[in-house]
């Protein structure tokens, strides 16, 4: 078997991703500063990724559709996830390296 194993050597690697509680938290720059990214709203789809989330992300996922709910925006979960990334590649496009993906990415990278 070849170093790094049957996969390679960038197969053991593993990403943590932010919750998503982090993801739709209240941004601290106001919303028109932020470029417009729009997220694809209720259509049809094209392509599918699986994203799998622990049980108590799921439950955010959850909180948070029932929390929109509430202030009267009858929303799915996908469409939650499509407007929460739209928001992080808009703030990843206009801050780089000083973006809340980035420095979460970068902080969880860093060893302890």
């Amino acid at each position: 078997m070849a170093a790094g194993g049957a996969r390679g050597p960038r197969s053991r690697r593993r990403v943590s991703l932010p919750g998503v509680s982090e993801l739709l938290r209240p941004v601290a720059r106001a919303p028109e500063a932020e470029p417009q990214r729009p997220a694809s709203g209720r259509e049809s789809h094209s392509q599918k990724i699986t994203v799998y989330l622990s049980a108590s992300e799921l439950m955010e996922l959850e909180r948070a559709r029932l929390a929109l709910r509430a202030y009267g925006l009858a929303v799915d979960r996908g469409r939650i996830v499509r407007e929460a990334l739209a928001v992080l590649l808009a703030d990843l496009d206009a801050e780089g390296e000083r973006s809340l993906v980035a420095r979460r990415l970068r902080n969880e990278a860093q060893p302890d």
